[in-house]
């Protein structure tokens, strides 16, 4: 299966992030996975519509650890 443009931008973020969780959090790369899935962030990072796969990995992370602190999203603009 191909790829487009944003599915790859897409993957390469999660990628990113991914491996920031691992070495922030010190843990698991299945378990930062496991983490990152099921957050609100990687919802609208799938949505293209919300044009979030633009941003830096480390904006996006900063999302993901504001949701993990507060539970859940706090970016109004998303």
């Amino acid at each position: 299966m191909k790829l487009n443009n944003q599915e790859q931008l897409i993957e390469y973020v999660i990628q990113d992030i991914i491996y920031m969780i691992t070495t922030e959090q010190n843990i698991e790369y299945d378990e930062a996975m496991n983490r990152f899935y099921n957050s609100e962030v990687f919802e609208k990072l799938q949505d293209k519509e919300t044009g979030l796969y633009m941003e830096s990995p480390a904006y996006v992370y900063d999302l993901f650890k504001d949701e993990c602190n507060f539970g859940h999203l706090v970016q109004a603009e998303i």
